[in-house]
């Protein structure tokens, strides 16, 4: 079956050029095949730092997004479609953020995540439908991970995305693709030609992680998520979380491990809550109503805790 459409599009995007460097790759050492690897890799931090700005935009449009009640959500096919659902996913226990805020589709399916449903990426109704089935609308943005830009899955959401209202972000490594035609706010890390041709699960989505991440960090930090460097949101739903958040409870608060984990408990796990407890003396219930008056926003919850705190020593009643 020919479609000298795509062969002709694809051919054109800088992710499929050969890379001179390891044009003899699989006649090489092992040791030589890694330093290969690992030589086109370091290229990757600072093509994504050439896009800081166009990052630091995103970031601001979500925020915005998120004030009006409105939703992120990330679209992507293959590697890229994983990613994104990686990201979404690490954002419930480390900073109690869920679906009611950041989503991820990717085409194909669940099923996908775990085997490649190659086709799927082909299926532009489908895209459209599982947007549908989200009630996108002017509130919401919409996040196209492609690295080749060109993924007609990804670009369908996007342009259904924009018909909508939502505000469009694309990531992709081709900078002149398809996908930027429909994207508010275009990141294209200029990762270059992959080590084996074509083979984007490589730089372009080692780069695509990079973004995800300090997309989604920096605006749970500005959502005040954060304090200092804490995760004070973090959900302790592991042994090892448990542990994180009773660490967390010390260094804030300045508790030993057995009053860290009373108050926890006390606090039904609830990390910001406990923190707020420790610091004001407070049971369960009038921590929560401090929580309440910072607007549910857990570092001003935290502060007026401290606030509260203070003055509390200064009249000599603490």
């Amino acid at each position: 079956m020919e479609d000298k459409e795509t062969f002709k599009e694809l051919s054109g995007t800088v992710t499929e050029k050969e890379n001179p460097k390891s044009r003899n790759i699989s006649q090489l050492a092992t040791i030589e095949i890694l330093r290969i690897i690992n030589s086109e890799d370091k290229k990757v931090a600072y093509a994504v730092e050439r896009e800081i700005e166009k990052i630091a935009e995103a970031v601001e449009t979500i925020l915005e997004a998120v004030k009006k009640g409105g939703r992120w959500i990330y679209v992507g096919a293959g590697t890229s479609g994983r990613l994104g659902i990686i990201d979404a996913a690490e954002l419930l226990p480390t900073f109690k953020v869920g679906p009611e805020m950041v989503e991820a589709i990717i085409a194909g399916g669940p099923g996908a995540v775990f085997r490649p449903i190659e086709k799927a990426e082909d299926d532009e109704e489908m895209a459209i439908r599982e947007l549908k089935a989200r009630r996108i609308d002017g509130r919401d943005v919409v996040i196209g991970i492609s690295a080749s830009g060109r993924t007609p899955y990804v670009v369908s959401a996007l342009k259904y995305a924009k018909r909508m209202g939502a505000k469009t972000i694309a990531i992709t490594s081709n900078r002149t693709s398809r996908i930027t035609k429909y994207a508010d706010i275009v990141i294209a890390p200029e990762t270059g030609p992959e080590v084996i041709t074509g083979s984007t699960r490589m730089k372009a989505a080692t780069a695509q992680k990079m973004i995800l991440t300090m997309l989604s960090t920096t605006v749970m930090i500005k959502m005040g998520r954060v304090k200092g460097n804490l995760m004070i949101t973090l959900e302790p739903v592991s042994r090892k979380l448990m542990e994180r958040a009773k660490m967390i409870i010390m260094r804030e608060t300045g508790k030993n491990y057995e009053e860290a984990g009373e108050l926890l408990e006390r606090a039904d796990g609830n990390l910001t809550l406990a923190i707020v407890m420790a610091k004001t003396g407070l049971g369960r219930k009038k921590a929560e109503r401090i929580l309440k008056e910072a607007g549910n926003i857990p570092i001003k919850a935290i502060e007026l805790a401290e606030k509260m705190k203070n003055e509390k020593g200064k009249d000599g009643t603490g």
